[in-house]
């Protein structure tokens, strides 16, 4: 037999709840550091070219870097590489220890 999700006592979901907010917030910081990694790398990629193109101008390069960004960011948003996903794992067992270990200490200067 199954139990209702209303019958969950509050102290088991207290930690989760107070930590999602935290935990959408390290989520945006990671995917955008995945992103800024990303924009390196490809930006890297595309200094590394052996010749000009026929086409190149200080204007296609602006575009290709717009690009480029986009490229980057969709890739993040996504998981390509799983840079988030790891900094999130290695961070987000922090912030739900976080509150327990603060007042734990809390106790500890009574």
């Amino acid at each position: 037999m199954t139990t209702p999700i209303s019958a969950t006592p509050v102290s088991a979901t207290a930690p989760a709840s107070a930590a999602a907010p935290e935990m959408a917030k390290l989520r945006k910081a990671a995917q955008a550091f995945e992103a800024v990694f990303l924009r390196q790398m490809i930006g890297s990629m595309r200094s590394a070219s052996l010749g000009d193109g026929i086409f190149d101008s200080s204007a296609t390069e602006q575009f290709r870097d717009m690009s480029d960004s986009k490229t980057a960011d969709a890739m993040a948003s996504k998981g390509a590489l799983g840079i988030a996903d790891l900094l999130i794992k290695q961070l987000g067992a922090r912030l739900v220890t976080k509150p327990d270990a603060a007042h734990d200490s809390g106790k500890a200067g009574q």
